[in-house]
């Protein structure tokens, strides 16, 4: 029902989310934004439907889909019938208007296209006339369809690094902030230097009850 190796395909998504997040800083996610296309918005959509396509055809491979020849979009649609991609409500973290929530696999078109996969298509073969179709929007929906299918095939588990190497080890690690290193915290606080308290009480008892720690000059 899902891609071998699965973190080679989560991988190659955290890498593609990594570049989005990054694009987010200039272009904010917003409703007013969709219609904004440019040269990094093209590359983000290529190397996004090529990761969508990766991983359907990888699961149809899994499964013994053996049809002859070149497989497209109406062959991963059958993926549907086992992973109900096409009801999928992916929700973006912050989204500044009505378009926050996106059905990847429900939206098509009146030819039955799915709209942004056909603008990656488009767009690929002849980008001068179609460049257009690089948007934002069809951006969005396309990395909103790449998370469903992913969360379709492995659920929440990221097979992050930490969770195979890292943790292997001895369990005292903790994961820390970006869940990439972990850290064994220090046990040898001296016992002067160890505290209990009261928060309640020393909010009532000073406007600033932090003090200042002091490292000498």
């Amino acid at each position: 029902m899902y891609a071998k190796s699965p973190e080679h395909y989560i991988r190659a998504f955290l890498l593609l989310l990594k570049d989005v997040q990054e694009l987010f800083d200039y272009i904010e996610p917003a409703d007013a934004n969709l219609p904004c296309f440019s040269y990094r918005i093209h590359a983000l959509l290529m190397r996004t439907c090529i990761e969508v396509e990766a991983n359907c055809r990888a699961i149809l491979s899994e499964n013994r889909y053996d049809k002859v020849g070149w497989w497209n979009m109406e062959d991963y649609k059958k993926i549907d019938k086992s992973h109900r991609l096409s009801s999928y409500r992916v929700r973006f973290p912050l989204w500044d208007g009505e378009r926050g929530d996106r059905m990847p696999y429900s939206s098509s078109d009146s030819n039955g296209k799915l709209q942004w996969y056909d603008a990656y298509n488009k767009t690929k073969h002849d980008r001068l006339e179609s460049f257009g179709a690089a948007n934002f929007e069809h951006l969005t929906d396309a990395i909103c369809g790449l998370v469903a299918v992913l969360a379709a095939q492995f659920h929440t588990e990221d097979f992050a690094i930490v969770d195979h190497i890292i943790c292997d080890g001895p369990t005292e690690f903790e994961a820390v902030v970006g869940d990439y290193f972990q850290v064994k915290f220090p046990t040898d606080w001296p016992d002067a230097d160890r505290y209990d308290f009261d928060w309640q009480a020393l909010m009532q008892e000073s406007d600033d009850p932090f003090q200042n720690f002091d490292y000498g000059s």
